[in-house]
C-alpha cells in the first residue's frame, strides 16, 4: 500500500538532514505525483542547498515564495540561498521576512544574524544573535531571557536564583546567569557558572563558545583556545569559532599564524570591517604601522562611522590623518544616529587629528567629550583605590615582612614594570628587551588575577595565608606566564603598571624578583592618559580630578614600599631617561644585576611584537619632543594641577 501523502512527506523531510540526496529524490517523486505542493517544493530547494546546488535550489524558491510570501521556512531558505549566491542584501531581507512572520524561528535568527556580521552590521547582528538565544531558551527561563535583554538585570538574576533553587543542575540556567553576571561586570562569577554548567553539559556549544569568550577577555588565551579546539573539531568552518582563535592566537604571541588566520577568513568575508580592524591590530603589533593603516582604512571605507576604525588609525600616532579625514569625522560626530560606541571613538580620534594640526583648543574638547561619555559608563570610585592603598600601608610594615621573610619561590626570572600608564614603561621594556638575557612579553594580567583568588578582604587576608601558600603563588605566576616566553632567556619582563597596588603581594610570593617603577611628570602623565583611550581598565583616567588622586595615592604607596623595603624598587624618572640615556641604563642593569650591552642603546632596532599605544614611538630613537608637550595645554590642565597640589612639587621624591 502507498504510503499517504503526510507520511511520505514526513519521510522526505527527515532525510534532509542526514541524506538529502534521497530527501531530494522522495520530494521529486511525491511531486511527480502532485506537482505544484509546497511542502513538497520546499524540501527539494532546502536538499539541493544542502548538496551545494543553490542555483538549482533558487529555482524552486523563487516562484514558491511568489505564491507564499507569508510562509517564513520558505523565506529561510530563500534567504540562505540568496547569500550563497552572492546576494547579501535580498537574503538578509528574506531572513528579516522571515523571523517577522514566525518570531520563534531560532534558525532564521541565527542565519540573520551571521548574515549581517559578515556584512559589517555589528549591532544589528548582535540584536538578531540574542533573538536566537530567546528563541531556544526553556520556556521557563524565557521570562529570566527577556529580562537580561532589556537590560533588567536584578530582575533577571531573581528569576534565575529562584529556578536554580529549584533546579540546581539546569545548565541553561547556569548559562544564561552566567551572561547576566558579565552583563553586569562581574567576570569572574560568570567564569564559574559557565564552568559549572559545561560540568553538567559538556556538549552544550553555545556555553562553550561562550566560555572561550569570557576567557580571552579575560585575557587566558591558553585556556580559551582549549576551549574552541573541540568546537572546531565540530565545525571548522565556522566564522565565529575562527575569529576568535585568530584573536587567541595574538594574545598568546602567536602573530604570524593569526595574521594568516585574518587574511584567510578575508577571503570569504572580506566585506566584514570588523575583521580589518583586528588584521590591522595585528599589524601594528609587529611593526607593519602602514599596512596597519591600509586595513584600518578597509575598514573605514566599508563601515565609515566605524569609530574604533578611525581612533586605530589615529592612534598609530604617525600623522596617518589627513584634513580630509579629519572633515569626515567631523561630520560623522555631527550626526544624531551615530551609535554611543562610535561617538566616543571618533572624539579621541578628532581630538588626536587636530592636536596633531595645532588645534589645541578644539583637540582639547573633543578629548574632554570623549572622556566624559567613557566616565559615564565606567563604575570608578576613587575612594575605593585610595581605601586600598590606605590597607597597603597598614599591613606591610617591617615586621611584617620581617616575619616572613623566607617565603615565596626563589625564582628570580620576572622582572615586574609598574608606574602610571603613558610614564614610558614601554621604551623601559623595549631598552631591556633589547638585552641578551631578557624578554619582553607584555602587559600580563596574572598577578592581578592570582591576587583575586585571595579571599576578601584583599590585601588583609594575606596575614592569614600559611607561609607555603606563598611560594605556591609564585610558581603558579610562573606557570602562568611561561606561555608567553619563546625565546629561551633567563629574564622576562612582566610591564602590567597597575601592579604597584601588588607590591607586597608580589614580594611576599617572588622576592627575588625585581620591581622597576617607571615614573614621569604628573603634568605629563597626566594629559597622557588623559587623551588616551584605553582598549580595558585605566578607569580613572578620564576625569582630571581621579588622574591627580590616583597619581597621589601612587606616590604614598611607592614612598612606602621604599620606607618598609629599602632599594627593593628601582626608581626610573623617565625624562632623566630621555636627558642622559646611557647612564640612566647602566644604572637600571646594575640594579637588575645584568652587563651592560650597547644593543640596549639600539633599542630602537629590535624587532619584536608591541602590543601596547606605544608601539610605534620605541620603534623610533629618543627624543625630546613629547616632555613638555602638556604645557600648551595648560589652562585646560588646570584642574588637574589645582588636584595635584603639593605633588607638583614632591613626585621626584
Amino acid at each position: 500500500m502507498a504510503a499517504t501523502p503526510t507520511v511520505a512527506l514526513e519521510a522526505a523531510q527527515a532525510l534532509l538532514a542526514s541524506d538529502p540526496a534521497a530527501a531530494a529524490a522522495s520530494a521529486q517523486a511525491i511531486l511527480a505525483e502532485r506537482p505544484g505542493d509546497p511542502r513538497a517544493a520546499l524540501i527539494l530547494a532546502s536538499a539541493r542547498r544542502r548538496q551545494g546546488d543553490t542555483a538549482g535550489a533558487y529555482a524552486v524558491l523563487a516562484p514558491l515564495a511568489r505564491a507564499f510570501p507569508g510562509a517564513a521556512l520558505t523565506q529561510y531558505e530563500l534567504g540562505l540561498v540568496l547569500i550563497a549566491l552572492g546576494k547579501a542584501a535580498e537574503g538578509i531581507a528574506a531572513l528579516e521576512r522571515a523571523t517577522t512572520l514566525k518570531p520563534d524561528l531560532a534558525e532564521a535568527w541565527l542565519a540573520l544574524g551571521e548574515a549581517l556580521f559578515v556584512a559589517g552590521e555589528s549591532g544589528r547582528a548582535e540584536r538578531a544573535f540574542a533573538h536566537h538565544a530567546l528563541a531556544l531558551t526553556d520556556p521557563a527561563l524565557k521570562p529570566a531571557a527577556a529580562a537580561m535583554f532589556a537590560g533588567k538585570l536584578d530582575q533577571a538574576e531573581t528569576l534565575l536564583r529562584d529556578r536554580l533553587a529549584r533546579a540546581p543542575e539546569d545548565a541553561a540556567a547556569l548559562h544564561l546567569l552566567a551572561d547576566v553576571a558579565q552583563r553586569g561586570g562581574r567576570e569572574s562569577e560568570a567564569e564559574r557558572l559557565l564552568a559549572r554548567s559545561l560540568a553538567i553539559e559538556p556538549d552544550a556549544a553555545g556555553a562553550r563558545f561562550a566560555y572561550a569568550d569570557l576567557l580571552f577577555r579575560r585575557q587566558d588565551g591558553e585556556a580559551a583556545l582549549a576551549q574552541l579546539e573541540p568546537l572546531l573539531a565540530a565545525a571548522p568552518e565556522s566564522f565565529p569559532y575562527r575569529n576568535l582563535m585568530a584573536a587567541c592566537l595574538a594574545l598568546l604571541g602567536r602573530h604570524d599564524e593569526a595574521i594568516a588566520l585574518y587574511r584567510a577568513l578575508l577571503e570569504s568575508h572580506g566585506r566584514q570591517p570588523k575583521l580589518w580592524l583586528n588584521l590591522g591590530h595585528a599589524l601594528r603589533t609587529i611593526g607593519e604601522a602602514d599596512e596597519a593603516a591600509m586595513t584600518y582604512r578597509r575598514a573605514i571605507a566599508l563601515q565609515p562611522a566605524l569609530g574604533e576604525a578611525w581612533w586605530s588609525l589615529a592612534n598609530l600616532k604617525t600623522g596617518a590623518i589627513d584634513p580630509g579625514e579629519t572633515a569626515a569625522m567631523a561630520a560623522h560626530l555631527r550626526r544624531g544616529d551615530l551609535a554611543d560606541e562610535d561617538r566616543l571613538h571618533l572624539c579621541y580620534a578628532l581630538g588626536r587629528a587636530l592636536e596633531d594640526a595645532g588645534e589645541d583648543a578644539a583637540a582639547f574638547a573633543s578629548y574632554a567629550e570623549g572622556a566624559r561619555l567613557r566616565r559615564a559608563g565606567l563604575p570608578y570610585a576613587a575612594e575605593t583605590a585610595t581605601a586600598r592603598c590606605a590597607a597597603s600601608l597598614k599591613l606591610f610594615t617591617p615586621d611584617f615582612f620581617a616575619a616572613r621573610a623566607t617565603v615565596g619561590s626563589r625564582s628570580a626570572a620576572p622582572i615586574f614594570i609598574v608606574g602610571l600608564p603613558r610614564s614610558g614603561s614601554t621604551l623601559v621594556e623595549q631598552i631591556l628587551a633589547s638585552h641578551s638575557a631578557v624578554e619582553g612579553i607584555m602587559e600580563l594580567p596574572d598577578i592581578g588575577f592570582l591576587a583575586g583568588t585571595i579571599p576578601p578582604p584583599y590585601p588583609e587576608r594575606l596575614a592569614e595565608l600559611p607561609a607555603g601558600q606563598f611560594a605556591a603563588l609564585g610558581e603558579a605566576y610562573l606557570e602562568r606566564t611561561a606561555i608567553h616566553r619563546r625565546q629561551g632567556r633567563s629574564r622576562f619582563i612582566d610591564k602590567m603598571p597597575n601592579n604597584f597596588h601588588h607590591l607586597g603581594f608580589i614580594h611576599l610570593i617572588l622576592p627575588r624578583a625585581r620591581i622597576v617603577d617607571v615614573r614621569r611628570h604628573p603634568m605629563a602623565v597626566g594629559y597622557s592618559v588623559f587623551k588616551q583611550l584605553f582598549h580595558r581598565g585605566q578607569a580613572f583616567s578620564y576625569d582630571l580630578a581621579d588622574i591627580a588622586r590616583y597619581y597621589r595615592d601612587y606616590l604614598v604607596l611607592m614612598a612606602h614600599f621604599e620606607a618598609v623595603l629599602p632599594g627593593r624598587v628601582h626608581r626610573l624618572i623617565y625624562e632623566d631617561l630621555v636627558d642622559d640615556t646611557e647612564g640612566q641604563v647602566r644604572r637600571l642593569l646594575a640594579y637588575l644585576e645584568l652587563p651592560f650591552e650597547p644593543a640596549c642603546l639600539r633599542f630602537h632596532q629590535t624587532r619584536r611584537a608591541i602590543r601596547t599605544v606605544s608601539s610605534e614611538q620605541v620603534r623610533r630613537p629618543i627624543y625630546r619632543e613629547g616632555l613638555e608637550q602638556w604645557r600648551r595645554f595648560a589652562a585646560e590642565l588646570s584642574p588637574l594641577a589645582e588636584a595635584l597640589g603639593p605633588a607638583l612639587d614632591s613626585w621626584r621624591s
